[in-house]
């Protein structure tokens, strides 16, 4: 029978779960080599052991370990480098060390590399990048990050609404709206959206934004095309050549973050259709480079740096009952991407 308490082994997990102690280690840190029915079960013996929990207690016994993990979505995605700038800023404040893992917006791959960060003790964990709408998809990370919690680690998210921690949270429906009302002020009627990976909480709420504008205009979103593509700067150049090449009478494209709005004016550029004389661009998030662009980028500005920073201070007070949320707020940053409509 397996000891109790403190004294519990691995050897021990292993033997319950009848596996050897290799795979019981490999399943536990989330490595490859070990199918996923055996890894769920020998987690499901860690849980019931306590097993995972007693590392993190000893661990934690005289404070919160010294290194944060950081998971994003897209490290090269200067959305996610000015999140990370921020978390590095309050680390280096408080004397924590910062481990950033990507995900690639791949929730198997974000479970994976979540299993890393917990088998390797870190004392904090923020997870920043749009949730996943398929609440199934979500409930392993839920219940991981409930585990490492009751063992004494410390969670925060950002952009995430429904694993249950405390999250800073976006402005992307009110954004949207923002977007969406800019260029409808200008006349534009004919608004084509590169709208990126189908299945992300931010998508949809950004989506969600432009809809209610185009609502209060007497419009629908349902008579606008909507291209889903990779949330990257690769997608905006596949979303734009199909706006261009099935809805050539579009007079504006709201790309649903600066990453795809990048690519979109690419294609512009290689097309030469001007922008915005054309050609209308709006982008989301105002990353650092979007006011250099040519022509510099209209888009909404949320505080990345700033949500970073927000992110793992929500990580280091002292627990709360309840997870606490934390909005961002937003600004429409008008610059020379956009014009008024032509062509009717």
């Amino acid at each position: 029978m397996p000891r109790p308490g403190p004294r519990l082994r691995l050897a021990d997990v292993a033997e319950r779960a009848g596996v050897s102690l290799a795979t019981a280690s490999r399943a536990l840190a989330g490595r490859e080599g070990v199918s996923e029915e055996v890894a769920n079960h020998v987690r499901q013996i860690s849980r019931e052991l306590g097993y995972v929990a007693n590392p993190y207690a000893r661990t934690l016994a005289g404070g919160a370990s010294s290194t944060v993990g950081l998971i994003v979505h897209q490290i090269d995605d200067p959305y996610f480098s000015e999140i990370a700038s921020g978390v590095i800023e309050v680390a280096a404040e408080e004397g924590l060390l910062v481990q950033i893992a990507h995900s690639g917006r791949d929730p198997e791959n974000e479970l994976r590399q979540l299993r890393h960060l917990i088998a390797q003790r870190v004392g904090i964990i923020l997870i920043a990048g749009s949730g996943y709408n398929d609440p199934r998809v979500e409930a392993e990370a839920r219940t991981e990050l409930a585990g490492f919690q009751r063992a004494g680690g410390r969670v925060a998210v950002i952009g995430r609404h429904t694993l249950g921690v405390d999250a800073v949270l976006p402005d992307n429906e009110a954004g949207g709206r923002a977007i969406g009302a800019h260029l409808l002020a200008l006349g534009h009627r004919r608004i084509a959206v590169a709208a990126g990976t189908p299945g992300l909480t931010t998508v949809a709420d950004r989506l969600a934004g432009v809809a209610a504008a185009l609502s209060a205009n007497g419009l629908s979103l349902d008579e606008l095309p909507v291209v889903h593509s990779d949330f990257t700067r690769d997608g905006g150049r596949v979303a734009a050549e199909q706006i261009l090449r099935h809805h050539p009478d579009s007079t504006a494209i709201i790309a649903l973050n600066d990453a795809m709005a990048i690519g979109v004016l690419s294609i512009l550029r290689a097309r030469r259709i001007p922008v915005p004389e054309r050609m209308s661009v709006v982008g989301f998030d105002d990353v650092s480079v979007a006011a250099d662009l040519a022509p510099s980028l209209t888009t909404v500005r949320l505080p990345m740096t700033e949500m970073g920073r927000m992110a793992l201070n929500l990580a280091l007070k002292p627990k709360s009952t309840r997870p606490r949320r934390r909005p961002t707020g937003h600004t429409l940053i008008v610059r020379d991407s956009t014009g008024p409509a032509t062509g009717g």
